[in-house]
């Protein structure tokens, strides 16, 4: 049986790339057996040496596609983001990636005309058709998706360098760790670079009785990445404290450094780690807080604040002097939206100073200030320094203590906008907080601008959220908070591909602005408690947490679970 027309086009496509040649063309043309499917591609690989991806370009070329080497490309869980695995893996099609608004989709079978169809259908958007080898897409889905980093190979090597040593840990010196010692070095260059990719704020290096955990911190929730041998820990820790140029021998005392990781790393990645290390009951551990230099402020608006707190908060920060105070437990946010209200009112006009501890991003125009406790550089010192230096604006990275406190407080009072940060619950407790530090009521009330507690909440998933019907405690708390009670979304337990399986995607913000006004400052100098200053607050069109979360609910973006789970309701 002479070979049909795709084939005899594949085999002349292959003479055009000079892996065959005339004679070679002629003996198969006039072959008898049957060389359709994957006959012709088995015969050309052992007969005449051609290569599976040869044999893909010439099928493409043939068919007027572009070939694509699909075991060349790396499977993530973003990859079925569009097209569900389940689907891919039926269809024998796989994503590969988007130019413009267009999809690009690997197919192993290019005489199935109504896939493109569907696949668009399904996504809205338009597809490019590549061609793969099915072996290639099989053998994709039997791995699974890969991870970003793999660790199996550097976790093997440490098992072979670590396994037969004897129990006793003995003394590190310099060099034990160095830069010859292969598996901890890329072992600590993965952790980071495998938490990035992830979209991890924070990663935890825990040592416990028998082996050290590895957790990562995405979306505010710590999931569990690695479990390394006991032996592991100590170098591990020594290399990423050689890396911010910290003491290795002293493993009594906590320390804080810095790791700038473009020096360590051969991939294009600007990112600077902030390293807290402490010692704790089984070894030393260490928290990481990944400042990425390459992403830049939100504006306001994407921060998650309402239309009605955008204004009043948009109206504070252009005024001419006063304080203007943000409170919310680490990691809830803060030094993002001071960064974003600095970038909204900074202009060639206006001179903004900064006194950060560390600088977690560098905005151009402003003028910022790392502390140095060590050498007496504090925030203290800072401000001190920066009245002397006309500016216009003032940002101090943290209020800790009564000292900065008194200045700032000071700073406001004297003709310049200071904002800064402080760790309380919620907005009327930061005026008792003041007072404690020992600032006079007089003073906070004649200074204060604003005040605005925030917390971060997990977006749920908009792919796959199911919408409810409240009830019961649920409608309760709907109808006490805002006064309205209807539909609501709830994560889907089992999740997506697009969310990782969690249910929830990404955070958003919700913000408790209590702003000055007339009664709030007669209360504040009646040395009122926090309670009837929130009242007062709210009389003065203040929504609590608890109220904007609530509100987040109601607009479909979080779950009523995530929103008490955050912040509790009102008394």
């Amino acid at each position: 049986m002479p070979l049909g027309k795709i084939q005899l086009q594949i085999v002349n496509k292959l003479v055009d790339m000079g892996r065959l040649d005339a004679d070679q063309r002629t003996s198969l043309a006039t072959r008898q057996d049957d060389l359709s499917g994957d006959a012709l591609d088995k015969l050309l690989q052992e007969e005449f040496k051609v290569t599976a991806f040869q044999c893909l370009v010439a099928k493409a070329r043939a068919l007027n596609l572009s070939p694509f080497n699909v075991a060349h490309y790396r499977v993530s869980p973003q990859t079925f983001e569009r097209i569900p695995q389940d689907f891919c893996q039926e269809n024998l099609v796989l994503p590969v990636g988007q130019v413009g608004d267009m999809l690009l989709v690997a197919f192993a079978n290019p005489f199935e005309v109504t896939l493109p169809t569907k696949i668009q259908e399904m996504t809205g958007k338009p597809v490019i058709r590549l061609l793969a080898r099915e072996k290639d897409i099989k053998d994709k889905f039997a791995k699974g998706p890969e991870k970003a980093a793999g660790f199996d190979d550097v976790v093997q090597q440490i098992g072979v360098e670590f396994g037969h040593e004897g129990e006793g840990e003995g003394e590190l010196k310099d060099d034990d760790v160095n830069e010859e010692s292969g598996p901890i070095i890329q072992l600590a260059n993965r952790i980071i670079e495998d938490a990035y990719f992830n979209g991890t704020s924070d990663i935890h290096i825990e040592p416990q009785e028998k082996e050290i955990i590895v957790r990562n911190r995405i979306d505010g929730v710590c999931h569990e990445k690695l479990r390394l041998p006991k032996k592991v820990g100590p170098a591990l820790v020594a290399r990423l404290k050689i890396m911010c140029n910290l003491d290795i021998s002293e493993r009594r005392l906590p320390q804080d450094g810095r790791i700038v990781f473009k020096q360590y790393t051969k991939k294009n990645l600007d990112l600077d780690l902030r390293v807290s290390t402490a010692p704790l009951n089984h070894g030393e551990g260490v928290v990481m807080r990944i400042l990425d230099k390459q992403k830049t402020t939100l504006p306001l608006p994407a921060l998650g604040f309402s239309e009605e707190n955008l204004a009043r908060y948009r109206e504070c920060i252009r005024q001419p002097y006063g304080m203007i105070l943000h409170c919310g437990p680490t990691g809830s946010g803060k030094s993002m939206t001071l960064y974003s209200a600095l970038n909204e009112i900074n202009t060639p006009d206006i001179v903004i100073r900064t006194a950060e501890d560390p600088i977690e991003y560098t905005l151009p125009g402003l003028n910022q200030m790392q502390m140095h406790r060590q050498i007496g550089l504090t925030f203290a010192s800072a401000l001190r320094a920066f009245l002397r230096q006309d500016p216009d604006i003032i940002l101090v990275g943290e209020i800790r203590d009564k000292e900065t406190a008194g200045i700032a407080v000071e700073a406001a009072l004297t003709g310049h906008l200071l904002i800064s940060t402080l760790h309380t619950n919620d907005a009327p407790t930061t005026v008792s907080r003041l007072t404690e530090m020992g600032v006079e009521c007089f003073m906070i009330s004649s200074s204060l601008l604003c005040v605005c507690a925030q917390r971060l909440m997990r977006r749920v998933c908009k792919t796959c959220r199911q919408q409810i019907e409240p009830i019961g405690r649920e409608k309760e708390i709907l109808e006490k908070a805002i006064g309205w009670s209807g539909p609501i979304f709830k994560a889907n337990p089992k999740g997506c591909p697009k969310c990782g399986g969690s249910g929830y995607k990404g955070r958003v913000g919700i913000h408790e602005l209590m702003v000055s006004n007339e009664e709030l400052i007669d209360a504040i100098n009646k040395e009122a408690e926090a309670a009837e200053l929130k009242k007062i607050a709210m009389r003065g069109g203040m929504k609590t947490l608890h109220q904007d979360s609530v509100l987040k609910v109601k607009e479909g973006l979080t779950t009523l679970e995530e929103a008490i789970a955050n912040v509790p309701p009102d008394m």
